[in-house]
């Protein structure tokens, strides 16, 4: 007579890939202690540099250099449509 197998949980049933990866680092996120500290460092001094970034290397030249939409447009297809830059 063969023994009864246990039932099955769900820690026995196999899981995908993604949601094994998945599991791992919203586990490890949940017992940072220090790291979420370091993490808000980060997410702070990447959304200052980015608007640094933004306001001082990317300025806005259709806004400055066209009055309307119409010459901006036609300024963005000139752009595509010429062999030099």
């Amino acid at each position: 007579m063969a023994a009864p197998t246990p039932p099955t949980t769900q820690a026995d049933t196999p899981r995908g890939f993604f949601r094994r990866v998945t599991d791992l680092y919203v586990g490890g996120f949940r017992e940072m202690t220090v790291g979420r500290r370091l993490w808000a460092i980060i997410i702070i001094k990447l959304a200052i540099m980015f608007l640094v970034f933004k306001l001082f290397f990317f300025p806005d030249k259709l806004a400055t250099e066209y009055d309307n939409d119409a010459d901006r447009a036609r300024a963005v297809r000139t752009s595509l449509i010429s062999d030099t830059p």
